[in-house]
């Protein structure tokens, strides 16, 4: 294999990996909020409790990413240094903004929030939680504006000397509608998988101890979570079909892949399932809703959708002769993955919500499985999000301005990659293991001792995580 494989694959397994603490970090943190601001309103001790049972469970998936976040930046200069160069006055502002406004308030605020429990007020200390979400929100922000830009490049222009991009319009980068939109689609995807990991874990615990009288108190959290998940999952809906209509007028090509429709057709329809050639060219059986990927694609159910031969014509024209088709079935199974795992979440959690009415268990005895199961698909459906957004991009790694094989580092050579790509991968395996060993310790141990009610909101005297 090549550097450039390589490479490659290293990016795309810490992405993704690292990509697992990302949804559940954000959404986790206005979770633990939302239950802290109950109890700090009604000083109901059960919201204590889940707020020190499941902020636990946050600052793990906190530090994890925080750890695993660290190795992206280290690749960027030592395998992607071309890349780098070109897109290093691009990204200089909004990922400084987001190191010195997001991450400090993430960092400094959650640092007072686990160490001030009996040092400040119950307000006070409510204050430094909500300061975290809101960090993590702003840090999602900057972000995503910077990758938005891989997608659609603009306020700015080519240094004619350099070759470099050169920055003229930050307002552009941070606001146009890419970035706006992968805001709304991908923090709503952070609710629906931190709203499935409340689901999972509270009606597992619900089921566990259904005799106990921690039951009211995880039923509580059961009840929270699934209302979450479902308007989380709602709103990812909604959101990812703007997204798909503004994609398929920035990168047309993406979305003919997501289909592998190799010719334009009006109104062209949606295969639920396909099953083809391993290289995605040809169809040899498949079921299809007539109209769906006109809707998709353009809000219309008799729109135009371009095909892949049709879009390589017009590619060959403007950027030269090449292959601009990114590997289609991942491209294709990366698309109904992402939309399916997700809706099976919030499919769980609207089942709960149903049959959690009039006090009864949710869904039965078996529910708890589902529940826990929801946890992975909603998980998993994010990072085939990611999956196909990246590689239904290429053969580009900036849309239009640089392909993907011009951005590696022409030093690095395949030993360097490989030796690297073992190592990190290794200590991804590790931290993994050693993260789901605390987060099932902590899941098991239960709810901490509650404590009565008083008419100021008692503070526990110490915090242990």
């Amino acid at each position: 294999m090549t550097s450039l494989d390589l490479a490659r694959w290293q990016f795309g397994i810490t992405t993704v990996y690292h990509f697992l603490f990302v949804p559940l970090t954000i959404g986790m943190a206005w979770i633990v909020a939302g239950f802290q601001t109950a109890w700090v309103r009604t000083g109901d001790p059960s919201y204590r409790r889940l707020t020190l049972y499941f902020g636990r469970m946050f600052l793990i998936i906190f530090a994890l990413g925080v750890v695993t976040g660290i190795v992206q930046e280290f690749q960027f200069g030592m395998n992607w240094s071309e890349y780098s160069r070109f897109v290093g006055d691009i990204f200089g502002a909004p990922l400084a903004l987001e190191g010195m406004l997001a991450f400090f308030l993430e960092s400094t605020f959650l640092g007072l929030w686990i160490f001030g429990w009996d040092r400040l007020g119950p307000r006070l200390h409510l204050a430094t939680i909500w300061l975290v979400a809101v960090g993590s929100l702003i840090s999602s922000f900057f972000i995503l504006a910077a990758n938005s830009w891989m997608q659609h490049p603009v306020g700015f222009v080519i240094d004619p000397v350099g070759g470099r991009a050169q920055l003229t319009d930050i307002g552009a980068v941070l606001f146009q509608s890419t970035t706006l939109v992968a805001v709304l689609h991908t923090v709503s995807a952070a609710f629906l998988a931190a709203g499935a990991f409340v689901v999972g874990i509270s009606a597992w615990q619900l089921w566990r101890r259904r005799q106990t009288e921690d039951a009211a108190v995880f039923r509580r959290a059961t009840r929270a979570g699934m209302w979450i998940t479902v308007f989380a999952g709602t709103a990812v809906a909604v959101s990812g079909h703007t997204q798909g209509v503004i994609m398929t007028q920035q990168q047309p090509m993406k979305m003919a892949a997501a289909e592998a429709l190799y010719h334009t057709e009006q109104p062209a329809p949606f295969s639920v399932i396909t099953i083809g050639t391993l290289d995605g060219s040809q169809e040899i059986w498949s079921i299809k809703v007539p109209g769906l990927l006109s809707f998709l694609a353009t809000g219309s159910f008799d729109g135009r959708v371009e095909g892949i031969y049709d879009l390589e014509q017009r590619y060959d024209a403007q950027f030269g002769p090449g292959d601009y088709r990114p590997v289609i079935p991942v491209t294709y199974w990366s698309y109904r993955l992402m939309i399916g795992l997700g809706a099976f979440a919030a499919l769980v959690a609207a089942i709960g919500l149903w049959t959690l009415r009039r006090g009864r268990f949710p869904g039965g005895p078996g529910f708890h499985r589902w529940a826990v199961a929801g946890i992975v698909t909603a998980l998993l459906g994010s990072s085939f999000g990611w999956i196909f957004t990246e590689v239904g991009r290429q053969p580009w790694i900036v849309w239009g301005q640089m392909r993907t094989a011009i951005g590696v580092s022409p030093s690095v050579g395949p030993g360097t990659v490989l030796a690297s790509l073992i190592a990190f991968t290794l200590l991804y395996g590790a931290l993994g293991v050693i993260g789901v060993v605390l987060l099932r310790r902590l899941a098991a141990a239960g709810l901490p001792p509650q404590q009565q009610r008083t008419d100021e909101p008692e503070r526990p005297t110490t915090f242990v995580y």
